[in-house]
């Protein structure tokens, strides 16, 4: 008995002090009644849609103009917790931001912070966003050293003039510094930023899919200092229980990778908004898009339109 209740004293401490490390946002779904798309019916009535957002700084001392979202993805878990989907918005994309008129979407968060930011994504898709994550982007970095570096292709010699480095062609084993360098390029590819968003996903799915399996398949002892690691650089809506996520992860244990798709929001291209540079959006194309990720159809949906998944290989 005595040896039974060590074990849960201990598995209650690490879950208070994994649950303390989590910064909490409050009045991230300030809309009112009747502002917010309509939850999806149906078959798809359990889905789970969470905003994902990159930063380069804890988002719960946000303050207004010091911080843009530098990655935007939504993240969509179907109803039968067997696949998902992962849509990338492009930081760039020229739309409108309630309060504030025509801007780039990642401006959103430097106006009004986290609940700015999912008006305005649940205005672009009408999706209704369950749950927020912001992540410091260091908690990468942190987590790739702790796992021993991440394994990465680069196809063909490239130079990131910004940062005077030079990644040749081949196999590279990156440390956190390194990873998040490569994921951050943007001069020197041939796509810009849509080839940036691609090295966030491959990343983002190696990562998770490969590293961070086998890690934890060999050592799960290392599950521990993975979740730490994480939660000390993650904030999340304040309506967000800790049995919520502890419940969301539990009925995930069937979803394999193949499960998984990584795909951009369908573009018409780049342009010019005065002295910006921006996105913009394929209306057309995205109405279709979100249509399909509110039925859990995104599978089929990627079938006819197979350019906007995330190549295997990524420049």
């Amino acid at each position: 008995m005595v040896p039974v209740l060590s074990s849960l004293g201990f598995a209650l401490y690490l879950q208070h002090r994994l649950t303390s490390q989590i910064d909490r946002i409050d009045g991230v779904f300030a809309a009112g009644p009747g502002e917010r798309p309509e939850r999806a019916s149906g078959a798809a009535a359990d889905a789970v849609n969470i905003l994902l957002l990159g930063t380069d700084g804890p988002s719960a001392q946000w303050k207004r103009g010091a911080q843009r979202s530098d990655a935007i993805m939504i993240l969509h878990i179907d109803a039968d917790r067997r696949g998902a989907s992962v849509v990338s918005i492009p930081r760039d994309s020229w739309v409108t931001i309630p309060g504030h008129g025509p801007a780039k979407i990642n401006a959103a968060f430097s106006y009004g912070g986290p609940a700015l930011a999912v008006r305005t994504i649940e205005n672009v898709t009408d999706l209704r966003i369950d749950h927020l994550a912001v992540v410091d982007w260091s908690g990468f970095r942190e987590l790739t050293d702790a796992l021993g570096g991440v394994t990465l292709d680069v196809p063909e010699t490239v130079h990131d003039s910004y940062r005077d480095i030079t990644w040749t062609a081949g196999r590279h084993t990156m440390n956190g510094d390194e990873a998040l360098d490569y994921v951050g390029q943007r001069a020197g590819l041939p796509g810009g930023d849509f080839d940036r968003i691609h090295r966030q996903q491959h990343f983002l799915s190696t990562l998770l899919d490969e590293t961070l399996t086998q890690e934890l398949a060999r050592e799960p002892r290392h599950a521990y200092r993975i979740l730490d690691i994480l939660t000390t650089n993650l904030s999340v809506d304040s309506d967000w229980s800790v049995g919520q996520m502890r419940s969301l992860l539990l009925s995930l244990r069937h979803l394999r990778s193949a499960g998984i798709g990584y795909l951009t929001v369908p573009v018409k291209g780049t342009g010019m908004e005065g002295s910006q540079s921006v996105v913009h959006l394929d209306r057309s194309g995205g109405e279709e898009l979100w249509s399909a990720v509110r039925d859990d159809a995104v599978a089929e949906w990627l079938a006819a339109n197979p350019d906007s998944r995330t190549p295997a290989i990524v420049d």
